[in-house]
């Protein structure tokens, strides 16, 4: 599979869970998105370690990696071969959860199949394991809400990032447009998975919840994430606005 049949894969995954990004018509339907947010877990063969190579044979290479304790992530930030879409990889680390919550999620994740692992079905086709009961994701919820995230949706796309530059507008009209579109953007930086780099001007828009049908029946409605708009405080800047999302102090070399 060629990497811009495994974005428009992730795309169309994407905007199944979020209608309303889709119908968004504020900039034209082919504009660049600057990044998207794959949110994963370190369990194979979903972790990061065993997604790179794929991801590799894509052309996406790691450029910087970064720690965040008090969230329980890692994040490899991986560039395209060109001026192209980038990949946020955020990992979950299983061991900061409590071992009830581990456990469960440990359970979701060995059902994998594994054709849903390789090829076009990477990340792509949503959650490849059976939907845990409303009891469970309450539980997983309170344990960490990625956690509950990661169980109704498998490792996928959290959310989609674009940069106003690139989109041709300015921050605060496209944030005005979003919000009379009915997407509220969120005064806190960290709301989008990770904290962000005072380097941007940033907010993250929680798509509206989905009502989703759980193990034994109950529907629910719940939020599946969002979109983040950002612009560069320092327009002259040559590096892309994705090299810059994440703070410097959290940045780490993995070995």
């Amino acid at each position: 599979m060629q990497r811009e049949e495994f974005l428009q894969q992730l795309w169309l995954d994407y905007i199944h869970h979020h209608p309303d990004v889709g119908m968004l018509r504020l900039w034209p339907t082919d504009a660049p998105v600057e990044y998207l947010t794959l949110l994963t877990l370190s369990q194979p063969p979903f972790s990061t370690q065993d997604l790179l190579p794929t991801l590799g044979h894509l052309g996406y290479r790691p450029v910087h990696r970064y720690a965040m304790a008090d969230r329980g992530l890692l994040v490899c930030l991986l560039a395209p071969p060109e001026d192209g879409t980038w990949l946020v990889l955020a990992e979950l680390q299983l061991g900061t959860l409590s071992r009830e919550p581990r456990e469960k999620l440990t359970e979701l994740v060995s059902q994998t199949h594994p054709q849903d692992t390789r090829g076009k079905n990477l990340l792509c086709r949503g959650r490849p394991w059976a939907m845990p009961n409303w009891n469970d994701y309450l539980k997983l919820q309170d344990a960490h809400p990625l956690a509950a995230w990661i169980a109704v949706m498998g490792p996928s796309v959290h959310h989609a990032g674009f940069d106003c530059e690139r989109l041709g507008s300015r921050f605060e009209l496209l944030d005005n447009a979003l919000a009379a579109a009915g997407l509220e953007g969120s005064e806190e930086r960290q709301h989008g998975i990770f904290p962000v780099s005072p380097l941007l001007e940033y907010r993250f828009y929680p798509t509206c919840s989905q009502r989703l049908a759980f193990a034994e029946g109950d529907e629910h409605r719940i939020c599946l994430g969002g979109l983040a708009l950002m612009q560069k405080r320092l327009s002259g800047d040559h590096e892309r606005a994705v090299e810059l999302l994440l703070p410097h102090h959290t940045r780490c070399e993995i070995t």
